[in-house]
């Protein structure tokens, strides 16, 4: 089975440009790898070759709901993580029972074994042949800004009697996509040439090449589903979001804000461990300020503008152009160097509303952001330092990670010595520090290369958070520098960086990676104490434990309404506390405390100092 075909330079090429003879002899290879004169059949269980089948796959897809929604137009159907998507518009509503249909259609047109063929037009051509398709011509207007200085031409692929364009690659014919599911609905806005924006249907989907991945990948849904952020954080009283407030604005409840403001405290001291000096930059900016960065021009479309006193304004989307100000407020030396700046700074970024998805993607979120200016001579070991951190902090929450450097784009500033010596310096610091990494060619932002870092949850999913960014575009924008040992005003390099990414982001990541099962350092509550009776001397008791945790900065609840008892115990099992403690008489009369320990699924009787003590050792585990 043929599946995508790699060159001798480990290019994926497309099948559909080799010729007839040439696919024909190597479809009758197996898929593993082997040689054959200039091509290498790629493993299909290569990220590539897996990203053509579902991309083959959303076709597929595209071509069911063709048949059985006739009025159907397309949008743009890109592979993503684990499977693929679609976007398109029809006049009926499509619901979740709808899909099992679609991929009933799928199966039958998988098949017909249709050959997918590949043809070139010009945009004229294709202009002419999506005149009536607002959706079609929204994909042509992006690739007309894309191609402007270099028009190429454009590429459509066939199958049966559905067609769209496409880059590729596909595999060669329908019969080759056996294993998939679709697995999610939902609505997206497209804007085309227009300011209203329109709303059209998004469906998800994956596709493996075995029966035994998709099941395994399908069973990991179903855990992920019971594990979604969204429902705990209802359930756990963490936030919520209301539609009277606006789409991807969290409120945070009490129970949420104890545990933001844990992580917070958490990472505060950490920081000033480090030699990192707090700072507050404003949440509103004028444009003036925007445009001399280059924001402006190059993120607009994901900010938010006001008028006041006939200047306008723009709420920050990054919080780099005040730290900047910050930094040329005095005058630095390189004796200075490296300097620190952290901020949990409130940024606002305008997405649409098909995209936000609980805390993971929203309009207002915290970053924990930190700018550090340093010499070029000293990126390696500031590098090392923040990676030290990063690992500190993925340790503390049981994470795993992967590491990638970014290098070089076609498209940079910077001379080849500044991308040469901060390359470099970057791996010089994995490779000190014994982390294995990979190299993305050509992945680096254009005013410098950088580190991205994915975190792996429990059920084996990435998740993009930390960065490190190496930058030498704003200093000179923004016009800061520092004396150096001549005297002489030099640019700094200014290094971006961010451990957690954003609380929002990491908050839900962290929920779904515990199912809810929150270390006690940062759980809102470590504790919930369960009242046999709600007499005097009981509550008084509880009460009594209650301030001396509290005095320890340990937050805990008691259940101390009229309800049985059992009640009350369930209750506090569904906030997956740590600890559930029950008091009675007895416990009040010897000292003690019944305790539901839920981590480690066991209950005793302990005296109320050897509790305290527990807890507050637990607390010290959050010192990082």
């Amino acid at each position: 089975m043929l599946i995508a075909i790699k060159t001798d330079d480990q290019k994926i090429v497309d099948t559909q440009s080799l010729e007839t003879d040439k696919l024909q002899e190597l479809k009758k290879l197996d898929l593993s790898t082997k040689n054959n004169s200039n091509y290498i059949i790629a493993d299909d269980n290569s990220k590539e070759a897996l990203d053509i089948l579902r991309h083959s796959t959303a076709h597929l897809m595209a071509a069911a709901i063709s048949e059985l929604y006739t009025n159907a137009k397309f949008y743009v159907g890109p592979v993503i993580e684990d499977g693929f998507y679609y976007d398109f518009s029809v006049d009926e509503v499509i619901a979740d029972k709808d899909l099992k249909a679609i991929q009933n259609q799928m199966l039958k047109i998988a098949k017909k074994n249709h050959k997918i063929t590949k043809y070139f037009v010009s945009e004229e051509e294709a202009r002419e042949k999506f005149k009536n398709d607002e959706l079609k011509n929204g994909v042509l207007d992006n690739l007309q800004k894309l191609h402007k200085n270099n028009p190429q031409p454009l590429s459509i692929y066939k199958q049966g009697e559905f067609e769209d364009l496409c880059a590729g690659p596909h595999i060669p014919d329908t019969s080759l996509i056996r294993f998939f599911k679709l697995t999610a609905l939902s609505g997206v806005h497209f804007r085309a040439n227009t300011p209203q924006e329109k709303h059209i249907t998004r469906i998800y989907g994956t596709a493996f090449f075995s029966k035994e991945a998709l099941n395994e990948h399908m069973a990991m849904l179903l855990e992920a589903s019971k594990r979604d952020h969204r429902k705990l954080g209802t359930t756990l009283e963490l936030f919520s979001f209301e539609q009277n407030v606006g789409a991807g604005l969290p409120l945070w409840l009490p129970n949420g804000g104890r545990l933001r403001s844990k992580l917070e405290q958490i990472l505060f001291k950490a920081h000033r461990k480090r030699g990192y000096e707090p700072i507050r930059s404003p949440e509103i900016l004028k444009s003036d300020a925007w445009k001399k960065s280059g924001h402006y021009d190059n993120y607009k479309e994901n900010m938010y503008f006001t008028t006041i006193d006939d200047q306008e304004y723009g709420l920050k989307p990054m919080n780099c152009v005040g730290h900047c100000e910050i930094f040329k407020k005095q005058q630095i030396t390189y004796k200075q160097l490296p300097m620190k700046f952290f901020e949990y700074g409130v940024v606002h970024r305008h997405e649409l509303s098909g995209v936000m998805h609980g805390l993971f993607r929203v309009r207002e979120f915290t970053q924990d952001d930190a700018h550090i200016y340093c010499e070029v001579n000293q990126v390696k070991e500031v590098i090392l330092e923040v990676l030290e951190f990063i690992d500190a902090i993925m340790k503390l929450f049981d994470f795993k990670y992967e590491l990638s450097v970014s290098t070089k784009p076609d498209k940079a500033i910077g001379s080849d010595e500044f991308w040469n010596n901060t390359t470099d310096a970057i791996k010089d610091a994995l490779n000190e520090a014994g982390l294995s990494y990979d190299i993305d060619e050509g992945g680096g932002a254009f005013y410098g290369p950088k580190i991205d870092i994915k975190i792996l949850d429990s059920l084996k999913r990435k998740w993009q958070c930390s960065t490190v960014q190496v930058d030498m575009n704003l200093p000179e924008r923004l016009d800061i520098s520092y004396i150096d040992k001549e005297g002489k005003k030099v640019r700094p390099v200014m290094i971006h960086r961010a451990v957690l990414g954003s609380f929002e982001r990491f908050i839900g990541i962290l929920i779904e990676h515990c199912a809810g099962e929150l270390p006690v350092f940062i759980a809102p509550n470590a504790a919930i104490f369960v009242p046999i009776n709600n007499d005097e001397a009981t509550i008084k008791y509880i009460k009594q434990i209650q301030d001396e945790l509290f005095d320890g900065g340990i937050d805990t609840l008691v259940y101390d309404n009229q309800k049985h008892l059992n009640v009350k115990i369930k209750q506090a099992e569904k906030q997956k506390v740590a600890f559930v403690v029950v008091v009675g008489d007895d416990e009040v009369k010897n000292n003690t405390l019944a305790i539901r320990d839920r981590r480690a699924n066991e209950q005793k009787t302990i005296n109320k100092e050897e509790f305290i003590t527990m807890i507050k050792n637990q607390i010290k585990r959050g010192n990082i």
